[in-house]
């Protein structure tokens, strides 16, 4: 006797489709409602994944949420992957915006992953490095950094394009399927110094340039930073939409970012007291920290962002609160909100001098930054630049420099030395690496970055090997990782000392040749093989060994 099988039971939803986050962005005037969501450790039937799975459901099915953004391994630690979540997201019409970070990915890895959100509806990817890793399965994970945030977004405009791949046999390629990301960048413009805040821009112009196409900065808890930003991309002429980065503080929120668990995300000793005190009260401090992050909203809106990007350990009715708050609020009210939330530190540097009446930005430049960039304050900074780089900017100009006298030696000298013995390269090749070995901790990569970040090597001396522009990670000047000095702060005082700091960063998008690592980076140089070639044509025969 057979027996009848119960009805397949249907999800109880119909799919509605909001406009995507690029029509949003490019079409409309909206300011948009961006929420992240941090998936969880294990598979998306814990009890923790659940309730991320609901909440991002409810999410998804209120029209005044325009996207969610999921994040990638966040702080280095292994969660669920953002497109388990997403998959479910887009199913029922919501737009989401997929993290990619360079931490625990190569290249190739990153590519994949590029056509497989592409062949499963994800349109809206969010380009890192990424946070060094801090933990892993039976130890601590090695970060991978193979490429950083600027070369991954070149990637992706690249597969936007159409990307050209080779094929197997040999002098051909074949052009692939175009895709249609929509790519984001980040910036942190909540740095200290000098030296961290303008490497921050520069490398923002460079993201910009190279193909990103909206931007969500860092967090902070300053109304003059987050109006600096904004006047001076319209000062630069960086024209994207840009969305105010908000995230809903707690006690123990505060109290973790002012420790600086987690690399560029800022909660000053002041903002962390205001927190503390708060965070006494019967219900945890709820209200207030759902108030301060809907005065930011506020803030985001007056100040000409194009949006919010709200994120936190909250609940779907919080969400909903800070929304119904900041709707509430007169239209000029987010004014005097700026002068309330301008948690800044002792000397801190800003691009713009400050207007009186408003605590914000003025429009009139730093005036003590440009006096620093006057002749007379340019000789007194090269007083504090070491004698080793004045020597390696004569040897560089002298040398290496193409179409110098020593450059033409040299590319002749390596020409010959290229069809000698293998004994012979090698007794060159350990003569080059004794030489800089001593004078930069060189790693023998073969495709050397020396020239781009002031004669520091960034395979030695930064911990993402960042080529592109500093990680938004440091911390009064030191890396994310230990506390030695951020190699592109360093670099900036240097390069300012000869007026070629806003030059630092005008070059092509660097992405290191892995095949010519142990090899001669000299010969490298010399023979057109490295990424200092540019458009050269390779000689045919050219030997990396």
């Amino acid at each position: 006797m057979s027996q009848t099988s119960p009805p397949t039971r249907v999800p109880r939803f119909e799919p509605w489709y909001k406009p995507t986050l690029r029509q949003r962005l490019s079409q409309t005037g909206a300011f948009v409602t961006c929420v992240e969501l941090v998936t969880s450790r294990g598979i998306i039937t814990e009890r923790s994944s659940r309730r991320v799975l609901e909440l991002a459901r409810r999410l998804a099915e209120h029209p005044r949420i325009d996207a969610l953004s999921i994040t990638d391994n966040p702080g280095g630690n292994a969660m669920l992957g953002a497109d388990t979540l997403g998959t479910d997201l887009i199913a029922r019409g919501q737009e989401v915006i997929i993290h990619l970070s360079c931490k625990d990915w190569n290249r190739n890895a990153l590519q994949s992953r590029g056509w497989e959100l592409a062949s499963g509806g994800f349109e809206n990817v969010l380009c890192l490095s990424g946070d060094c890793p801090t933990s892993g399965y039976e130890g601590q994970a090695p970060g991978v950094f193979d490429i950083d945030s600027v070369a991954l977004l070149k990637m992706f405009t690249d597969m936007n394009a159409g990307l050209e791949m080779p094929l197997r046999n040999g002098g051909r390629s074949k052009p692939m399927q175009h895709t249609s990301f929509l790519k984001g960048a980040v910036v942190n413009n909540f740095k200290l110094r000098e030296n961290e805040v303008m490497p921050q821009y520069f490398k923002l112009a460079k993201k910009i340039d190279t193909g990103a196409d909206f931007v969500i900065n860092q967090l902070g808890y300053d109304a003059r930073k987050q109006d600096e930003l904004m006047k001076y991309m319209r000062h630069k002429g960086l024209d994207v939409p840009v969305l105010y980065n908000v995230y809903v503080l707690s006690g123990p929120a505060s109290r973790f970012f002012n420790s600086v668990k987690i690399p560029g995300c800022l909660v000053t000793d002041e903002l962390f007291e205001v927190c503390q005190k708060h965070a006494q009260s019967l219900d945890k401090g709820k209200a207030f920290f759902l108030e301060f992050a809907a005065k930011q909203v506020a803030i985001g809106k007056g100040l000409g962002y194009r949006g919010a990007y709200i994120g936190g350990h909250i609940q779907f009715d919080d969400y909903m609160r800070i929304l119904d708050l900041a709707e509430s609020f007169g239209e000029d009210d987010w004014v005097q909100f700026a002068k309330e939330i301008r948690y800044d530190r002792d000397n801190e540097f800003h691009y713009f001098e400050i207007d009186p009446d408003t605590g914000l930005s003025s429009d009139v430049i730093n005036q003590r930054y440009l006096a620093s960039k006057t002749p007379s304050g340019k000789k007194r900074q090269r007083g504090f630049v070491p004698l080793t780089y004045k020597m390696n900017r004569v040897v560089h100009d002298r040398v290496f420099e193409r179409d110098s006298a020593g450059y033409n030696v040299g590319r002749r000298v390596y020409d010959k030395l290229d069809g000698a013995s293998a004994k012979v390269r090698r007794v060159a090749h350990k003569l080059e690496n004794a030489v800089k070995m001593f004078g930069f901790d060189c790693r023998d990569c073969g495709d050397c970055s020396l020239p781009d970040i002031a004669y520091l090597c960034p395979e030695s001396q930064c911990a993402k090997n960042q080529r592109n522009g500093p990680c938004g990670g440091t911390r009064d000047g030191k890396c994310e990782v230990g506390e030695k000095d951020c190699i592109w702060a360093r670099a900036y005082d240097r390069l300012k000392a000869y007026g070629e700091e806003e030059q630092m960063l005008d070059g092509k998008v660097i992405i290191k040749d892995a095949a010519l690592q142990g090899t001669s980076a000299w010969a490298n140089t010399f023979l057109g093989r490295d990424h200092h070639a540019g458009n050269e044509e390779k000689p045919e025969d050219s030997n990396a060994q």
